[in-house]
């Protein structure tokens, strides 16, 4: 028995040890890419490289859109993810702590709209924010980066609040603390790793969204770095060195905000998917 637990593990641990080869080959791929010519990469795209080639880099600062592209790219994901964090679990909360019949409707509401495709209401959505004289903006991909979070972020804000005794809750109101106050003082919070995994889950979704920049920003000025990135990918002719130095520039913000968050997402996903 004891021998067919070590056989067990050996076996879950080889299996882990290859797909961990598997995840990572991307990414070794993409940061030797973006230190070589494009000739390099065509000749041999998993070789090191003969030296480290940093024109790209040069080229994508200077002669480029590029850092505009990426300084939207901050203000699209930065600007949505402060007003997540500061809606939703307001409204989350509401409807946890009132468990009302229409508060629970409205939660319904919100879910509901999660099972509906983007694709389906696009073309409709896009004119709305024309009628609004929105579109060709950086704030119509906001509103709507908010309003398409709102379901997965009250489905785990309300299942972290949950776990949160009401007592505490009580015991501000005996002391003469206002919901709102209760609410921003005492509640918030105890949701911070709730919070950490909207922060790293949504953000990563925005950094890295290509259609919605791609269509509803104007295309005479600068996008977002993902739209372009694309740019350098023609049907007849490919600048791929261009490519993965814009590719690695793109990873480093987003792994180093999951570096320092890292504890609280893995905290906050296992408990949103444990409790209530």
């Amino acid at each position: 028995m004891h021998k067919s637990n070590r056989w067990i593990e050996l076996g879950m641990v080889s299996i882990t040890f290859v797909l961990a080869v598997l995840f990572c080959f991307p990414i070794y791929f993409s940061v030797i890419s973006a230190f070589k010519t494009n000739g390099e990469i065509l000749r041999d795209a998993v070789a090191f490289p003969s030296s480290f080639y940093v024109d790209s880099f040069v080229y994508l600062w200077t002669k480029t859109r590029f850092p505009a592209a990426m300084m939207n790219s901050a203000i699209l994901t930065l600007s949505s993810i402060v007003f997540m964090v500061l809606l939703i679990p307001m409204a989350a909360y509401a409807i946890e702590r009132t468990g009302k019949k229409w508060t629970n409707a409205v939660y319904v509401y919100y879910l509901a709209g999660m099972m509906i495709p983007f694709q389906v209401y696009m073309i409709p959505l896009f004119k709305q924010m024309k009628t609004l004289g929105l579109y060709g903006t950086l704030t119509a991909p906001v509103l709507i980066y908010i309003s398409g979070s709102v379901g997965m972020g009250v489905l785990l804000y309300t299942s972290f609040i949950k776990g949160i005794p009401i007592e505490i809750e009580e015991a501000a109101a005996i002391d003469g603390c206002s919901k709102v106050r209760t609410f921003w003082q005492i509640v918030f919070p105890l949701l911070g790793p709730c919070t950490a995994s909207m922060v790293v889950l949504q953000g990563l979704g925005i950094w890295n969204d290509f259609l919605m920049p791609s269509l509803i920003l104007p295309s005479d000025k600068a996008k977002t770095m993902i739209v372009e990135i694309f740019k350098f990918v023609g049907e007849l002719a490919s600048q791929w060195d261009m490519v993965f130095a814009g590719t690695v520039i793109s990873i480093i913000p987003v792994l180093i905000a999951f570096l320092f968050l890292q504890k609280y997402f893995v905290k906050g996903i296992a408990a949103g998917a444990t409790k209530g």
